[in-house]
């Protein structure tokens, strides 16, 4: 398997990773008409169906699949799409989302035994400071309660990493598909009773072409062909090689935002995502150049 990509394959990654970064400028422009949970419901339907009816379940139980499409999907999507309807930035909500990261190193430690190095700790609370950053400037068009939700989110996606560790080798796509199925029918249910019939309706009779095609957009692009690509990528080259370029997900979430919707990166914006990305540095990326950096003989 070889180390490096050639530019072709290189390009590709950028281009994946630029999608999952401007899929916040989607959400954002989806929540201007449809209700954050009828909005999580509305999207999964569109991942699952047709598709549901040509790929095989994965080779898992019922109980592992419904834990991993609620908790990846159903409650992360669903405290995103809320955070980002209470005032959440949608590029300040594609850098918070990053606490998943942190969140993940934590559980693997507690519920999968494993250990992390001093280099990763030290990722951490450099990234702790960049969330410390944002958590300063709540009030406004960043409120707490949507400060919350995406924090809510990144500890919803956390907890799939972790659970799905445990799945064993699985065909990734068909995995999004049917565990995208556990999410219509819950999300429907809770859309009706917070949100109400009558939002519900009117979001759905009053939803123009802009709104349709965001939704395609998180659905088709940003979940089926951009997942399946990343999928194809980390077949082909070692995750150490393939996984460092979602570090830049905040970074074309942030300009998209600032490009498409006229947010403003002021300074404070800017610290914290240098804050955020260099722990993020440290986490993903450290490990793997120390795991090459020849041991001192013993003797």
């Amino acid at each position: 398997m070889p180390s490096t990509l050639p530019l072709r394959h290189a390009l590709l990654a950028i281009l994946i990773v630029a999608i999952w970064g401007s899929n916040f400028v989607a959400i954002k422009l989806a929540l201007v008409e449809l209700p954050p949970l009828l909005l999580c419901a509305v999207r999964f339907v569109f991942v699952s169906l047709p598709l549901v009816f040509f790929l095989p379940r994965p080779a898992i139980t019922w109980r592992q699949l419904l834990t991993y499409g609620f908790a990846m999907f159903a409650a992360q999507f669903a405290f995103m799409f809320l955070g980002m309807k209470l005032g959440m930035p949608a590029g300040l909500a594609s850098l918070l989302l990053q606490f998943q990261v942190f969140v993940s190193l934590a559980l693997s430690v507690v519920m999968l035994g494993e250990r992390v190095r001093a280099v990763q700790v030290a990722g951490a609370l450099v990234a702790a400071a960049g969330f410390f950053v944002v958590a300063r400037h709540t009030g406004g068009d960043v409120t707490v309660a949507g400060f919350a939700c995406v924090l809510l989110a990144a500890i919803s996606w956390a907890f799939a990493n972790v659970t799905s560790r445990r799945l064993g080798k699985v065909n990734p796509l068909a995995l999004v598909v049917w565990g995208g199925l556990v999410v219509p029918l819950p999300m429907g249910l809770a859309s009706l009773v917070f949100e109400g019939r009558e939002a519900i309706v009117h979001g759905l009779a009053h939803a123009g072409a802009t709104t349709w095609l965001s939704v395609a957009y998180t659905a088709y692009l940003s979940t089926l062909v951009a997942y399946t690509a990343w999928s194809w990528l980390l077949s082909h080259y070692p995750a150490s090689t393939v996984t460092p370029f979602t570090l830049l997900v905040p970074v074309f979430g942030m300009l998209s935002s600032a490009l498409y919707l006229g947010e403003t990166l002021p300074g404070w914006k800017l610290q914290a995502a240098a804050f955020v990305i260099a722990g993020l540095v440290l986490c993903v990326v450290a490990p793997r150049f120390l795991r090459v950096v020849p041991q001192p003989a013993r003797g």
